[in-house]
Order: structure tokens, then sequence, then C-alpha cells
């Protein structure tokens, strides 16, 4: 049997975990534990249809999104600046962690790796660098909760082809979730 997940009490829970410790700690029992039953955040969010970011939660403390990642879609290495707590509800998210190089001028370098399938729930501290691959062939899900407000924040990307830093371009990510849906 599916229980239900239960959007408003998920946010609250988050709001209320990030109120008792301004670190990920709490927040991300709250996510380990929904996405613990990923038939019922499937049912509670709707199977997902096409590449895209729903924001479901959004203040100064704290930003919930549903991100739905397309079909072997990559998004290029970037910060958040604020921590962050991803849980995966259907399919899988790589995760390649990368490094500054000192003296390079922002450049980095690959540093480490983790995969994260369905029903993990995985903490990324504040100074994370990262960047994401969809390595499977359907979309993958996953519930994406910030310490901060995440469209606020100045945050950098890193040139896939240089790897030298630049400022974050939301236009241009939020472009690869269009093109991935159009792909499907």
């Amino acid at each position: 049997m599916v229980t239900s997940f239960d959007l408003d009490r998920f946010i609250a829970d988050c709001r209320a975990a990030r109120d008792a410790d301004p670190s990920h700690k709490l927040v991300r029992e709250v996510v380990a534990r929904a996405v613990s039953d990923p038939a019922a955040v499937l049912k509670g969010l709707g199977e997902p249809k096409r590449a895209e970011v729903q924001k479901l939660y959004h203040s100064d403390t704290l930003t919930v999104l549903n991100v739905i990642w397309g079909p072997k879609m990559v998004v290029m290495p970037h910060d958040h600046r604020m921590w962050a707590v991803i849980g995966i509800y259907s399919g899988r998210e790589d995760n390649v962690f990368w490094r500054r190089l000192p003296g390079e001028g922002g450049k980095v370098e690959a540093a480490g790796a983790k995969a994260l399938s369905t029903g993990d729930a995985e903490p990324l501290g504040p100074n994370i660098i990262h960047s994401i691959i969809n390595p499977i062939r359907r979309l993958t899900g996953a519930i994406h909760v910030y310490g901060g407000d995440y469209f606020r924040a100045e945050r950098s990307e890193w040139d896939p082809e240089t790897l030298l830093e630049e400022r974050f371009n939301v236009e241009k990510t939020m472009r690869l979730f269009q093109e991935a849906t159009a792909r499907l």
C-alpha cells in the first residue's frame, strides 16, 4: 500500500527543522523520511512528464524545489553558496564534485563523485561545487531543499570546456531543461 506524501506537511517539517537547526542535519532527516517511500512522493507530486524545475516553497531561509532531470541531461559545474539536501524519488542523479585550483583564475578540477539513486538523501555543504548528470534514459525526480533563498543568491558556474569560473546564468540553465524536454 502506498502511503501519502503531504506536500504542505513536508514543507512545514522542513521549515521546523531549519528553524531548530540552521545546518542541513535535521532537514536531511525530513528529506530522507520522504524519499524512503518514493511511491508516495510520486503519488503526491505526480509522475514526472518533462524536464523542469518546480518551485514548491521559497523564503529567505529555505527553498524547496522539485527538479526533474531529462534523460542523459548534464548541468555544468556550479555552486549554491548555501547548504542543500538532495532526495531522489525516481531515477538517478550522478554528482561530480570539483575543487578550485589555486592560482588558476577560478579554474576547477574534478575531485570526486557520488551516484544518488531512488531513496537516497544526500547533503551538500555550502562550499560544494558540483555538476549533475542524469545517466539514465528516463526522467529523474528529485526534491532539492536549500538553506536559503536559492533565487537571490549570487552563484558561480564553470564553463564546461575551459572550466573557468563565470557568473551563474539562470536563463542558460533553464534552457537546458527546455532542451531536455524537447528531446523527449
